[in-house]
C-alpha cells in the first residue's frame, strides 16, 4: 500500500518509535509536530516533517493533505492545566479536518478500562477521545492498551527507578490492581497492521500482554532480573496526592503526572473482549519477557524514545496572556579552557543528567524539589543519552532548544518561573584554546519576575561562576585523561 501515512504526537513514545517503524518498511510517512524542528533532529533522511498543532484547526488541512491513514497519538496527561476539554476539543479538530480532507482511516491508541464504571479523568478522557473521533465520520480503529512496557516508557521508568532507589518499599493498594502489561513492539506491531486491513466500519480493539499482573507484581519480576532482594510493606492508605509526591521525589515521575497516573491505576485494565487476538496474526509476549527486553535494551542505551521527551510531558506552553515581560535580564560568563574547541564543546554536550551541571548540584537538586512540589518537572528527567543532545530532548529541569554541534548549546527552562528562562553555552577558538561564554537570560514577568530574579541573584553569582568554571575544569581533565579529541 502506497498511500501517504500521516502520524500525529510525533515527538511522543509511541509516536516517534511508529514513525520510524513505517520508514523502516519504506512507507511514505509525515510526522506532525507542534514545534517540527524539535522533530527534524530525530527522524531518519525521507520522513517529511510538518507542523502543526490540534488546537488549532487552520493548521491541520495541509498536514492532513493527500494523508490515506492518520494516527492519531495525542493526549494531554502532561498538562498542567485540566485536560479533558482540552482533548475533546483537539479531536473533534482532527477529526472534522481529516473529514474534509478525505482520509481514509485514523487509528487511535488509547486506555483499557471498562466504561461501566467510573473511570478516572485520564482514563475517561482517553475513551471520549475514541468517542469523537468515530463521531466524524471517518473510520476509525481504536486500540485500548494497558501499561505499555518499553525501554524509556513511564511504566517501566517507574518501576525500574522505584526498586532500583529503595531497597524497602511501602506499597498501597492501587500496585495490587490487575493490569495487562504489553510491551511496546507489540503496541506498534498492532497499530502497524491495522492500515492493512480492509475497508470497513469503526471498531474498538482491546489489547494487552500475555499475563494479568500488578504493579507489584512488574516490581517483583524487574528485581529478579536484577537480582536484587526488595522488601514491600503493604500500608492501608496513601492517597494519589500523598503518593504522587513519593514518586516524584524517588522517580522521574513528575508529581501531577504521578497523580494522574496512580487515579488510573486504581482501576483494573484487562482485555475482556479478544476481538483483536482474532482478527489480527500477533501474538503478544508476557510480562517476564516484555520486562527483560525493555531491561536489555536500557543496559544497550536502546532507549531511543522516552516518555518524557515528548513535548507536552512538560505541560503545555505557559499561556501568559497580557502580562508584559520586562527587558531581559542576564548573567553573562566567559572563560577560556586550555582545550580544542571541540574537547570544550564535549563537556558543554553533556551537561546535565549522571554529569551533573558542575558545581553544587546539591543546588539544582533542592531546587527540584522545589519545582516538584508546585507541579513542575523536577530534576529527575535525566536525559535521553549521556553523550549525545538533539533539539526538543527532556534534560533535567531544561528542553534542548538549539543545538549547534562543536558551537552552541541553548536551554529553555521547563520549571515553574514567574518569567521565561534560558542557559546558553557558546564554544569558538581562542589562541589559549577556547573560549566558553555561558549566558543565563531571564525574561521577568511583571514584579514577581523581578523580584525573583533579584532574590536569587547572590545564588547565582555562585552557581553560575562555579558552573563555567567546573565545565572547564572538566574539559582539562578530560584532555589530559584522554589526549587528543576527535571532532
Amino acid at each position: 500500500m502506497s498511500e501517504r501515512i500521516l502520524v500525529t504526537g510525533a515527538t511522543g513514545y509511541v509516536g516517534a518509535r511508529l514513525l520510524e517503524a513505517l520508514a523502516a518498511r519504506g512507507a511514505p510517512v509525515r510526522g506532525l509536530a507542534r514545534r517540527p524542528e524539535a522533530l527534524r533532529a530525530r527522524v531518519v533522511p525521507g520522513v517529511e516533517v510538518v507542523g502543526g498543532d490540534v488546537l488549532r484547526p487552520e493548521t491541520l488541512p495541509a498536514a492532513l493533505a493527500e494523508i490515506g491513514t492518520a494516527y492519531y497519538l495525542i493526549h494531554s496527561m502532561g498538562s498542567a492545566e485540566p485536560f479533558e476539554a482540552k482533548d475533546r476539543v483537539a479531536a473533534r479538530h482532527f477529526g472534522d479536518a481529516a473529514r474534509a480532507a478525505g482520509v481514509r482511516r485514523i487509528v487511535y491508541l488509547g486506555g483499557l478500562g471498562d466504561s461501566a464504571e467510573v473511570l478516572s479523568p485520564h482514563l475517561r478522557s482517553r475513551q471520549q477521545v475514541g468517542d469523537i473521533l468515530r463521531a466524524s465520520g471517518v473510520e476509525t480503529l481504536e486500540f485500548r492498551a494497558s501499561v505499555v512496557i518499553g525501554p524509556g516508557s513511564l511504566s517501566f521508568e517507574l518501576v525500574r527507578a522505584l526498586v532500583e532507589r529503595l531497597p524497602v518499599m511501602v506499597m498501597p493498594r492501587w500496585v495490587s490492581v490487575p493490569a495487562q502489561p504489553i510491551a511496546i513492539d507489540d503496541v506498534l506491531a498492532y497499530l502497524i497492521a491495522a492500515r492493512d486491513l480492509p475497508p470497513g466500519d469503526s471498531r474498538v480493539f482491546e489489547i494487552g500482554g500475555a499475563d494479568v499482573v500488578s504493579y507489584a507484581d512488574l516490581m517483583r519480576e524487574y528485581a529478579a532480573l536484577r537480582g536484587l532482594r526488595r522488601w514491600m510493606i503493604p500500608v492501608p492508605v496513601l492517597t494519589p496526592s500523598l503518593s504522587s509526591l513519593w514518586l516524584g521525589l524517588v522517580t522521574p515521575v513528575y508529581a501531577r503526572i504521578g497523580r494522574t497516573l496512580i487515579e488510573s491505576i486504581v482501576h483494573a485494565t484487562v482485555v475482556r473482549d479478544d476481538a483483536a487476538e482474532a482478527l489480527f496474526r500477533i501474538h503478544p509476549r508476557g510480562m517476564r519477557a516484555a520486562m527483560a527486553e525493555a531491561l536489555g535494551a536500557e543496559a544497550r542505551d536502546l532507549d531511543a524514545t522516552r516518555w518524557s521527551d515528548a513535548l507536552s510531558s512538560s505541560g503545555a506552553p505557559r499561556a501568559w496572556g497580557g502580562v508584559r515581560f520586562g527587558s531581559r535580564l542576564a548573567d553573562m560568563r566567559t572563560a577560556v579552557a586550555p582545550v580544542p574547541p571541540e574537547r570544550a564543546f564535549a563537556a558543554v554536550r553533556r551537561i546535565g543528567g549522571r554529569t551533573g551541571w558542575y558545581h553544587a548540584d546539591w543546588l539544582w537538586t533542592v531546587r527540584g524539589w522545589m519545582d516538584l512540589l508546585v507541579g513542575g518537572t523536577g530534576m529527575r528527567r535525566g536525559r535521553r543519552d549521556p553523550d549525545e543532545l538533539r533539539v526538543g530532548d527532556g534534560l533535567d529541569c531544561w528542553r534542548v532548544e538549539v543545538y549547534e554541534p562543536g558551537r552552541r548549546l541553548r536551554l529553555v527552562a521547563e520549571m515553574k518561573l514567574p518569567g521565561r528562562a534560558w542557559l546558553e553555552f557558546e564554544v569558538a577558538p581562542h589562541p589559549e584554546g577556547s573560549r566558553v561564554h555561558q549566558t543565563a537570560i531571564f525574561e521577568p514577568a511583571g514584579l514577581a519576575g523581578l523580584s525573583y530574579w533579584y532574590g536569587v541573584f547572590p545564588l547565582h553569582q555562585v552557581l553560575f561562576a562555579g558552573m563555567l568554571r567546573g565545565l572547564v575544569e572538566a574539559a582539562a581533565r578530560e584532555e589530559r585523561a584522554s589526549g587528543p579529541a576527535v571532532p
